[in-house]
């Protein structure tokens, strides 16, 4: 993105005017989980916002959606690479990829993820294990990689999100390993963001809570109008508060936020559990 700036000064009876123009040095900005919801969001708000001579590059492990999602970002140099995120392999083509560019890695959203639920007492190890697997180990290898990228290669406001979850900071009786997951994310990615920021690498979360996406909408059964108006109103039996902004949320706010933490008007923001949620959780 250009950022034209104008000088004025005066001298005897002339106005002299000088105009400069800035140029951001191209970076790399990464997106994981870019195929779909939140995360296709967030590489459409970024194309929009970003740099046009930025490289984006879009992970998933969705090839299809990939290849659909780059021919939805014209003018800029896309590269989809198709990656399961719990796999360290995967993970170390990805970074490897993207450490053989000229370009250095700037910026990293991290949507990959995936949502089990269902009774703790039901659950098998097997469940466990997948879920933490990706919204977990998946954190773990790819933020960390991230991490060593951008102190190899400085560039001007370096900044992580990851996209979490509002489950992460209240109980959920339908979906507790899911919310142990995010919960394990949240708190590396606070811990690593205190390690990073004396060297100048911001890391924050945001926290959705109900958003409409394909995986929300599997929670509204046959009735989606009466599904999504159970998520507004609440279920006391669940002991689920509803949405007192009445609204569920788009993919696009969560976009919009995460746009801003990797903004530089959010320079001396780190650390933080941003919650997007409509006051859902009333933040306890």
């Amino acid at each position: 993105m250009l950022a034209s700036v104008r000088l004025s000064g005066y001298a005897g009876h002339k106005n002299h005017s000088r105009e400069s123009t800035i140029v951001s040095p191209p970076k790399i900005v990464l997106v994981t989980g870019a195929a779909g919801g939140i995360g296709r969001a967030c590489a459409h708000r970024l194309h929009q916002d970003g740099n046009a001579g930025d490289v984006m590059v879009l992970a998933d492990s969705d090839a299809r959606g990939l290849t659909q999602l780059a021919g939805e970002l014209p003018g800029r140099h896309v590269v989809a690479v198709p990656t399961d995120v719990s796999d360290p392999d995967a993970v170390d083509r990805l970074f490897e990829l993207i450490a053989a560019r000229p370009e250095p890695l700037g910026a990293l959203v991290h949507a990959a993820g995936m949502l089990t639920t269902g009774s703790a007492l039901d659950a098998g190890i097997d469940d466990w294990r997948r879920t933490l697997a990706v919204n977990a180990d998946g954190v773990f290898l790819v933020v960390t990689a991230a991490a060593r990228l951008m102190l190899a290669a400085p560039v001007h406001n370096r900044s992580m999100v990851l996209i979490g979850s509002n489950a992460a900071g209240v109980p959920r009786s339908t979906m507790p390993i899911y919310a142990a997951s995010k919960a394990a994310a949240a708190a590396f990615v606070r811990s690593l963001g205190l390690e990073l920021a004396p060297r100048g690498i911001r890391c924050n979360t945001v926290c959705p809570g109900s958003t409409n996406t394909g995986m929300q909408q599997k929670f509204w059964g046959a009735d989606a109008l009466a599904g999504q108006q159970s998520v507004l109103a609440g279920d006391l039996s669940q002991f689920r508060v509803g949405i007192p902004l009445g609204r569920i949320a788009e993919p696009e706010d969560i976009a919009g936020t995460a746009a801003f933490l990797l903004s530089e008007q959010a320079k001396h923001i780190t650390m933080q559990d941003i919650y997007v949620d409509g006051g859902a959780t009333l933040r306890a």
